[in-house]
């Protein structure tokens, strides 16, 4: 960064933040337009994407139905962020945030919205009563949970953004979130050196956690193993692969996902056989 910026005394959104990601970035919240959100057969109506925190709830949901909880069946439905999707007004009724994922339960009387990837865990953990970790660790879970919620910026914003998004590569921010980065992983590492799991039991507090820094050490984000020599946190390498093997973890990362292999694409997912008839590859083979 050789420039020196000079902040004005009032900023103003004159032209947009360069970047990939620059038409998805506004100062003010709201709807942009008028569009109604797809309501499907299920109790639970997902809308989202395959990004770390959208897989963070499709692996939940998988995961429940993996333990015969058929009242778990949800329709996952596709919210594309680069066409705005997330500024429709029906998303924006589900999550005046406008970012994925977004919730509907009409499993009870009347329909309940809920937003932010860590309250969806744990109303879908607390509902089955599933995933919540020991009764006598639940504190623990929950703080590794928020400590997720609250670290995970640093990776994605921070240093996923500088590193891999930004218009122009500046080693201030790269290091400065670089080294975040790396210090989050040396907690993990340290804290499972003497854990399976977060505590003990498998949670929703590896699905968070697994989704970001999981994928990360697995080469999935950003292209930045090597860079983050991510090899060196060998605890937190066996776990990532540990749970990355699991079935419903693979089945979770495939729903809402729009980029990738297209036999990995599930765009939509309305039932279990859809894994098999429904992926990309199998609805437009002409591109595999």
């Amino acid at each position: 960064m050789t420039d020196t910026y000079e902040p004005p005394k009032v900023w103003t959104w004159e032209t947009k933040s360069g970047g990939q990601f620059a038409n998805i970035n506004r100062p003010i919240a709201g709807a942009t337009h008028d569009k109604d959100l797809q309501i499907g057969k299920h109790p639970f109506q997902l809308y989202s994407l395959a990004t770390p925190n959208g897989v963070k709830v499709t692996v939940l949901f998988e995961e429940l139905l993996a333990l015969g909880l058929t009242d778990a069946e949800y329709d996952a439905w596709l919210i594309n962020i680069g066409e705005g999707d997330q500024f429709g007004s029906g998303f924006v009724d589900v999550n005046p945030n406008s970012k994925i994922p977004a919730l509907m339960d009409h499993s009870g009387d009347a329909p309940i919205r809920i937003f932010e990837s860590g309250a969806i865990l744990l109303h879908l953990a607390e509902k089955f009563d599933q995933f919540l970790g020991p009764k006598d660790k639940r504190p623990e879970m929950l703080s590794w949970l928020f400590w997720q919620m609250g670290s995970a910026p640093y990776l994605g914003g921070g240093f996923g953004h500088f590193y891999a998004y930004a218009p122009e590569k500046w080693e201030y921010p790269i290091n400065r979130f670089a080294m975040e980065t790396k210090r989050q992983l040396d907690v993990l590492d340290r804290h499972l050196a003497d854990h399976k799991y977060l505590v003990d039991d498998y949670s929703i507090a590896d699905i968070a956690i697994w989704s970001w820094y999981g994928q990360l050490v697995l080469g999935r984000l950003y292209s930045a193993a090597e860079f983050l020599d991510v090899e060196s946190y060998k605890n937190v390498m066996r776990w990532a692969k540990e749970i990355d093997a699991r079935p419903a973890v693979g089945r979770g990362r495939m729903v809402n996902r729009s980029f990738g292999a297209p036999e990995t694409q599930l765009h939509e997912r309305h039932d279990a056989a859809d894994f098999e008839t429904q992926t990309q590859d199998k609805l437009n083979p002409e591109a595999s």
